[in-house]
């Protein structure tokens, strides 16, 4: 089958590799356009898969926008039986969806319908999911509404950030991508609708999302660590300036939310129970480092209030 496939950042990267590499003939690629960079936003960074398909000597297109006819007309130039969506960025319009013969795929990062939205990765890490994995469904106009055909399962293993997590579930994703095609193309894929009454969403993070609530139990603001690792970073302001906050672990402590019990090789905070210690810190305009490397010389942290 021909494919074309959507997708942008380093998760989607596995995939398309994957289809190359096993053989798969992909005519073309659609991803976001390349951004500007550094501090004069002067130089411009192509987005991961599109440097991969450049590699490959594949056509790329790179519209502000996946509408309009001229959009349109250079995806039927390019013939596709088939698309093959994973982390594009952008939701696809009916008239495109519909435009190859077999209609399209998409690679979601969660076992749907939980999780349904952009951030099913850091979700299922903040509400303290044992399990994740990833699902092949048809695309339709909805938001990841569409019947599933496939679905692979994973651990959630403790400690895991949404970093090393992403990793893990983008090499999945090109397994179960491979099967998915596979079946599709001897005509034994079957697909089975969601249950709505199932769905949980995932709303695309922020960073008042990220922001520390003290009043919280520890054990889900130390999550809350893990989910937002590497961006946008749990965060708290300590004064006037805002300190992220990395690699929690809940221990048991009693005291006022917010008060720095200690900072030492590890920076100790009370939670509305609890309390979490941190390992790695990062200031405000500095690179993240351990807390033993922040905290020397600062005498005055034990007592202060984070908020």
């Amino acid at each position: 089958m021909r494919i074309i496939f959507f997708g942008t950042p380093e998760f989607a990267v596995p995939s398309l590799r994957t289809l190359i590499s096993e053989g798969h003939d992909v005519v073309g690629v659609v991803t976001q356009p390349d951004k500007p960079r550094g501090r004069s936003r002067s130089v411009l960074v192509p987005p991961p898969v599109k440097s991969l398909s450049l590699e490959h000597n594949l056509p790329v297109l790179q519209p502000d926008r996946p509408t309009g006819d001229l959009f349109a007309a250079a995806l039927q130039r390019l013939r596709p039986d088939i698309g093959v969506v994973v982390a594009y960025g952008h939701i696809l319009r009916p008239e495109i969806l519909d435009l190859p013969d077999h209609g399209m795929i998409n690679v979601h990062a969660s076992l749907l319908p939980r999780w349904r939205g952009a951030a099913p990765i850091q979700k299922a890490i903040l509400e303290g999911d044992a399990v994740t994995g990833v699902s092949i469904m048809q695309m339709a106009p909805g938001m990841d509404t569409g019947p599933v055909m496939h679905r692979l399962q994973t651990t959630i293993r403790p400690g895991q950030t949404a970093g090393e997590l992403s990793g893990r579930l983008a090499d999945l994703s090109a397994v179960g991508l491979i099967t998915a095609l596979e079946a599709i193309e001897q005509h034994t894929a079957t697909f089975q609708p969601q249950d709505e009454a199932a769905a949980t969403h995932a709303p695309k993070v922020t960073r008042a999302m990220a922001r520390i609530d003290w009043r919280d139990p520890a054990d889900r603001v130390a999550r809350q660590t893990l989910a937002y690792d590497p961006a946008p970073g749990a965060w708290a302001q300590l004064g006037e300036a805002p300190v992220k906050l990395f690699h929690g672990e809940a221990i048991p402590a009693t005291a006022e939310p917010g008060t720095i019990l200690a900072a030492g090789d590890r920076l100790l905070v009370a939670c509305g129970s609890g309390a979490v210690a941190f390992k790695q810190v990062q200031p405000s305009g500095k690179k993240k480092l351990p807390v033993a490397d922040w905290a020397r010389g600062r005498d005055e942290l034990p007592g202060l209030v984070l908020e």
